[in-house]
């Protein structure tokens, strides 16, 4: 003997407008006793829907995205006197308390979001007939999060082809790695436009410095947490210094320029950071401290942007290294550099100060952890204490690996670096 049982919404603590996440079942499909049949959400809880009587789905009354409270229809289940019993008592779907997973434990930002912000793609696109991801309402939040369609994950590694939290992950690493090897890490491209209904244009091919460079740029950016600190040195009393050793060379001798006290300055802070003289190992979980000091400083050519080393800074003098950075320069600029004069370096410099500007942001040279900024050097008023007086005050922006380098740690060797171009003597402690 067959009869007809109606499914409804248990009792779930007087909540009203509960919104319906995934619907498990389809008309035609057998379903077992207390088997999950629907995926609910309320504000703090993913709650499974547990079918109340065994036997043949006949109709389903609500989709997703629908809004349901209790005693609202969800099924009706054919059933027969051989496979279950007609349910006295609807019973009670408890909702299970929030775990690290839940939407409770949701960042600020993401609960201040309304409910129908929180609804997953995979429920509005799948398609009638579609494969069902089975999946634990955790499960189920946990890839809602990280914004990934459980439909196109056919079958998962856990008992009876579930899907687990490590199939989610390795399903975002792997889209990861595809979209990164097509230059944009799962991100959606940016549209193609044709611009020449706007008017005349001309196509130029990048030169093959530049691809590689915004390749590069672009798997630092999508990669290193980056933080950039400003700040500025007081240069007055080192750019007099500076004029009156060059006034005592000869005519055709090689000129000091201020970059190369900013090399000095830099790498004698790096001796007392050691963070900054290291790298992260490729698994993130070592971090490889170098004991020589090479520093990259990124060159402006016609083809693109280069950075030649300087190697063994710290055992070279103001004269020598000038001599070196004139000479690198200069074969970066006629294309002549070898790929072994830009390897090894510990930290870059990018300096604008031939040109301008108060501030920018560069990107961390990886594997490197630090990069520091140079713009143009300017007379301002600065206050002594007692009135203000002209000092030559150079911006300085540091851009800093955050899984490295802390904010303190930042905030204290740009101090450091500030310190020796302020008074330079302090290099001879």
């Amino acid at each position: 003997m067959a009869f007809l049982i109606e499914i409804k919404v248990p009792d779930v603590g007087n909540v009203p407008n509960i919104e319906v996440l995934d619907v498990l079942i389809q008309p035609g499909e057998v379903v077992a006793l207390e088997q999950t049949i629907a995926i609910l959400e309320t504000e703090k809880a993913s709650i499974d829907l547990p079918s109340s009587a065994a036997g043949t789905i006949q109709e389903v009354f609500i989709k997703p995205g629908d809004k349901v409270s209790e005693g609202s229809l969800v099924a009706t289940v054919l059933a027969s006197t051989e496979t279950a019993e007609a349910p006295k008592e609807t019973p009670k779907a408890e909702a299970p308390a929030p775990k690290a997973e839940t939407v409770a434990e949701k960042a600020p930002e993401q609960l201040a979001q309304p409910a129908a912000a929180v609804s997953t793609p995979e429920l509005a696109t799948r398609p009638t007939g579609a494969q069902i991801a089975h999946a634990s309402p955790a499960v189920r939040l946990f890839a809602r999060e990280l914004g990934v369609d459980l439909s196109q994950l056919k079958t998962g590694s856990g008992r009876k082809g579930r899907i687990t939290k490590d199939d989610v992950k390795n399903f975002v690493k792997k889209a990861m790695t595809e979209g990164l090897a097509q230059g944009g890490a799962g991100i959606p491209s940016i549209p193609a436009v044709d611009f020449s209904q706007f008017g005349d244009t001309e196509e130029q091919s990048l030169s093959k410095i530049k691809r590689m460079t915004g390749q590069n740029l672009t798997r630092v950016w999508l990669n290193l947490p980056m933080v950039t600190y400003h700040d500025e040195a007081d240069m007055t009393e080192l750019e007099a210094f500076r004029n009156a050793l060059n006034s005592e060379k000869s005519a055709g001798d090689l000129k000091i320029t201020g970059l190369v006290f900013i090399i000095k300055a830099l790498v004698a802070a790096m001796q007392q950071f050691p963070q900054f003289n290291a790298s992260l190992s490729a698994d993130g979980e070592k971090l490889i401290l170098k004991k020589y000091f090479n520093v990259g400083i990124a060159v402006d050519t016609p083809n693109g942007l280069v950075v030649p080393v300087l190697r063994d800074v710290n055992k070279k003098g103001l004269n020598e290294l000038s001599a070196e950075l004139a000479e690198k320069s200069e074969k970066a600029r006629q294309g002549k550099l070898m790929p072994a004069d830009m390897q090894g370096g510990c930290i870059t410099i990018s300096s604008l100060g031939g040109i301008g500007g108060t501030a920018f942001t560069p990107i961390v040279n990886a594997p490197e952890v630090a990069i520091l900024g140079v713009t143009r050097a300017k007379m301002q008023p600065v206050w002594n204490g007692k009135e203000f007086v002209p000092r030559l005050m150079l911006p300085l922006d540091l851009t800093y690996d955050h899984r490295v380098i802390d904010g303190a740690e930042g905030a204290r060797f740009m101090s450091v670096v500030k310190q020796y171009l302020g008074d330079i003597r302090r290099l001879l402690l």
